[in-house]
C-alpha cells in the first residue's frame, strides 16, 4: 500500500467521527468542515514523515480545532498566531481528546451528524447531496457528476441545504430515544436513496455513479456499527450488498441491460453475497422482519440460485406479499406480479398489473412488464402499444434499447410460446 493510499483510507475512515466532534465544538457546519479540511491538509504534510498518530480521529479534532480557533482570531482580533510548536505539540492534548472520544461520544457525534443531514426540513435530494458532501467527503464535482448536473447547480443545492439547517435552528444535541428512532428511519432511507442513485445508472454513466453504491454500503456499515443489534439496519446493509454483488453482470459489452435471468452468475461477487447472507440470517434472529429485511430476503433467493431455473419464485411471491402488507405500494405489487407470472402464469400476473395503470401511468417499468406479459399471452398488438409507451418513458438509452429489442422480436413474428418474457 502506498503512502497516499493509506493516508487517504485513514482520513476517509476518520472523517465522520472527526467532523461530528468538530461540529459539536463549533455548532456550525461550514466552520467544522473548514476545520477538518485544514487538519487533513496538515495530515498530508506531516504523516508521510512522522507516520500516523495513535488515534487519527483525536489528531484531526485537535489540529482542526486549533486551526479554526486561529482563523477566528485572525478575523476578529487580529491576534498573532501561536508558535508552530504550540500548535503541533499534540502529546497531552491528544491524550485528553482520546479519553473523551469513547464509544458513547462516537455514537452520539456520528448520529448527530447523520441526523443533521437527514433533517425533515430538507428535501430528499438535498439530504443526499449534503450527506455525500459532509459525511462522505465527496467533492462537489464528484457529486455533480454522479447526479448529472453542473457543479454550480450542485454547489447551490448543498448551500441551500446548509442554509435551511441554519434557519431551522437544528439542535446539535443527540435526540432522545423516541426522536432517535424516528430519525434513524430517515437516515436509513437516505442511505437507500444514495444506493439507488448509483444502482439505477445506465452503463454510460455507471463509472461516475457506481461510487454512490459503494458509499451507501460504507454508510450502512457505519450505521450498523452504531446500532449493532438493530435488525432493520442489518437488513438494509444485507440488501445493498446482495444487490451490488450483481453489478459486474448487469450490462453487456455494448452497454445494454442484461436481465437477471440472463446474467452470467459467475461474475457475481460471492464474497459480498456471503456477507449479505450472513447479515440477513442475523437480522432474522433479532425479531419480526421489516421492509429492508424482506427486500434483502428477496435478493437472497436470487443469490442462492445457481441457475435461473433454480429460483424459488413461489418463495419470492410470498415475500412480496409480506412486503405489500408492511409497505403497500403499486410498485411492490408490480414487482410481485413478475413472481406471480412465474408461478401462476402470465394471465394471473396481468390481472394484478392492469388495475395499477392509474397510479403507474408515468412509470417505465409498468409498461415494460405489461408488454412482456401481453407478449407471453400472444396479444402482440397490445404488447406493441405497451412497449411503445415504455420507450417514451425510458430514462436512459439502455432502457430504451431494451424495449426496442422486444419490438424487434414482435416485428420478426415472435409468438407468446417462443418469446421469453423479459421482465
Amino acid at each position: 500500500m502506498t503512502v497516499v493510499t493509506w493516508i487517504e483510507a485513514t482520513l476517509t475512515a476518520a472523517r465522520a467521527q472527526a467532523l461530528a466532534a468538530l461540529l459539536r465544538y463549533f455548532r456550525d457546519l461550514d466552520t467544522a468542515e473548514e476545520a477538518l479540511q485544514d487538519a487533513c491538509l496538515k495530515a498530508l504534510q506531516t504523516w508521510p514523515q512522522k507516520g500516523p498518530p495513535r488515534d487519527p480521529v483525536a489528531w484531526l479534532v485537535f489540529v482542526g480545532r486549533n486551526a479554526a480557533i486561529d482563523a477566528v482570531r485572525r478575523r476578529n482580533r487580529q491576534e498573532p498566531l501561536p508558535a508552530e510548536e504550540a500548535i503541533s505539540d499534540l502529546d497531552d492534548a491528544e491524550a485528553a481528546i482520546v479519553e473523551r472520544l469513547d464509544g458513547a461520544h462516537y455514537r452520539d457525534d456520528v448520529l448527530r451528524l447523520l441526523f443533521i443531514c437527514c433533517h425533515p426540513e430538507l428535501p430528499a435530494a438535498q439530504q443526499i447531496a449534503l450527506a455525500l458532501r459532509i459525511v462522505s467527503g465527496l467533492t462537489v464535482k464528484q457529486i455533480a457528476r454522479a447526479f448529472l448536473v453542473g457543479e454550480s447547480a450542485m454547489e447551490q443545492r448543498i448551500t441551500r441545504a446548509k442554509a435551511r439547517i441554519a434557519a431551522a435552528d437544528v439542535p446539535f444535541e443527540a435526540p432522545g430515544p423516541t426522536g432517535r428512532a424516528e430519525r434513524l428511519a430517515a437516515v436509513a432511507a437516505m442511505i437507500y436513496l444514495v444506493f439507488n442513485e448509483g444502482y439505477s445508472a445506465a452503463a454510460d454513466t455507471a463509472p461516475a455513479r457506481a461510487p454512490l453504491c459503494e458509499e451507501a454500503i460504507r454508510l450502512a456499515r457505519l450505521l450498523l456499527r452504531l446500532f449493532p443489534g438493530e435488525a432493520e439496519v442489518m437488513g438494509l446493509a444485507a440488501l445493498l450488498l446482495l444487490q451490488h454483488a450483481r453489478a459486474p453482470a448487469r450490462f453487456d459489452a455494448a452497454g445494454h441491460i442484461v436481465l437477471l435471468e440472463d446474467q452470467d452468475r459467475s461474475l457475481w461477487d460471492r464474497g459480498m453475497i456471503a456477507e449479505g447472507l450472513a447479515l440477513l440470517d442475523e437480522a432474522i434472529r433479532h425479531g419480526p422482519p421489516g421492509p429492508y429485511q424482506v427486500q434483502a430476503a428477496i435478493a437472497a433467493v436470487h443469490a442462492r440460485a445457481a441457475r435461473p431455473a433454480e429460483t424459488d419464485w413461489a418463495g419470492i411471491d410470498l415475500l412480496y406479499a409480506t412486503l405489500e402488507r408492511l409497505q403497500p405500494s403499486p410498485v411492490i405489487t408490480l414487482n410481485r406480479a413478475v413472481a406471480v407470472a412465474k408461478v401462476r402464469g402470465a394471465a394471473a400476473a396481468l390481472a394484478m398489473v392492469e388495475p395499477l395503470a392509474p397510479q403507474l401511468s408515468g412509470y417505465f417499468h409498468f409498461f415494460g412488464v405489461k408488454g412482456a406479459l401481453l407478449l407471453q399471452l400472444g396479444r402482440t398488438d397490445e404488447a406493441r402499444i405497451a412497449f411503445d409507451r415504455a420507450i417514451t418513458l425510458a430514462r436512459t438509452a439502455s432502457e430504451a434499447a431494451h424495449i426496442r429489442l422486444q419490438i424487434d422480436r414482435l416485428m420478426a413474428g415472435a409468438t407468446g410460446e417462443d418469446a421469453r418474457a423479459k421482465i
